[in-house]
């Protein structure tokens, strides 16, 4: 059975951090419908002023963070001692866990392109220890195709396999498709597959999608992704249903509205961060 559209979301321009300028595309109101992805920005700018503000020092606890930057830099700083760059088609995925604060500095560049993910952590793994692990360009497979190129960010494509999420399951593909191609992605039926339209205008289950949008899909074993006549960029992200109760407050996402109030009685009390060993997720 083929995936079709069940909502699609387009992403309206905002500012975060200290300042910067982003388009906000998935939060609050969209995470039932997209679990369990709570949150995607997407930044895309040629002005350096609207993003080298950059985000200071900032906690989490009870998700983990995907920065996927296609072009242009992020530099990561947090409180187990993890310092990293990041850029032109690397990842850097931060488990928050039990709890973690963290900085990420924005550099001038041609061009800044690229999007965050807030991934929900299970419940049973919400106060796991936090960790920092980057995913480089040599990490990173790119595979040729007859329609364009597929980048392997994470997870398994075929019998290619990427870097693998240690929580929850999580096939995440950069897809270049060329002018007038398209591509059949085969899926598990029972994951939970979002697309989000990264540059260019898509066709995807046959529905023509504007850029900066993230579409939800029906349940199938496949979907079909077409460009116009021009190219496009869209971001596949594949993980399964948590089906769990959400209670978000700002940086935090936790179960219970208990576990929230402790998270931020901890931030006051100053005993936020209960880990301080750096692991390698």
């Amino acid at each position: 059975m083929e995936r079709k559209i069940s909502q699609q979301v387009r992403g309206y321009r905002t500012k975060d951090g200290a300042g910067v300028s982003l388009v906000r595309v998935l939060g609050g109101q969209t995470a039932k419908e997209y679990d369990p992805i709570l949150m995607l920005d997407s930044f895309d700018s040629t002005n350096p002023e609207d993003y080298t503000a950059g985000f200071p020092m900032h906690p989490h606890r009870g998700i983990e963070t995907i920065s996927y930057v296609y072009r242009g830099f992020m530099t990561h700083r947090d409180s187990l001692g993890n310092e990293d760059t990041i850029g032109n088609g690397e990842v850097q995925w931060m488990t928050a866990g039990s709890g973690i604060m963290h900085e990420e500095k924005l550099p001038a560049t041609d061009r800044l392109l690229g999007v965050q993910l807030w991934l929900n952590l299970p419940a049973k793994d919400k106060m796991v220890p936090p960790a920092y692990h980057s995913i480089k360009n040599s990490e990173i497979e790119e595979i040729e195709l007859d329609c364009g190129k597929l980048r392997l960010l994470a997870g398994q494509f075929k019998e290619k396999k990427g870097y693998m999420s240690k929580y929850l399951p999580l096939d995440y593909y950069d897809i270049h498709l060329n002018p007038n191609a398209s591509i059949n992605l085969s899926t598990d039926r029972e994951r939970s597959v979002m697309i989000f339209t990264l540059l260019g205008d898509a066709y995807i289950g046959g529905e023509l999608v504007k850029e900066k949008t993230a579409v939800k899909l029906t349940s199938g074993d496949q979907v079909e992704i077409k460009s116009t006549d021009k190219n496009a960029q869209v971001l596949f992200i594949s993980s399964v249903l948590l089906n769990e109760p959400i209670v978000w407050g700002g940086p935090i996402v936790m179960n219970t509205k208990e576990e929230l109030n402790k998270a931020f009685d901890d931030l006051k009390k100053g005993t936020f961060i209960q880990n301080t060993i750096s692991y390698s997720v």
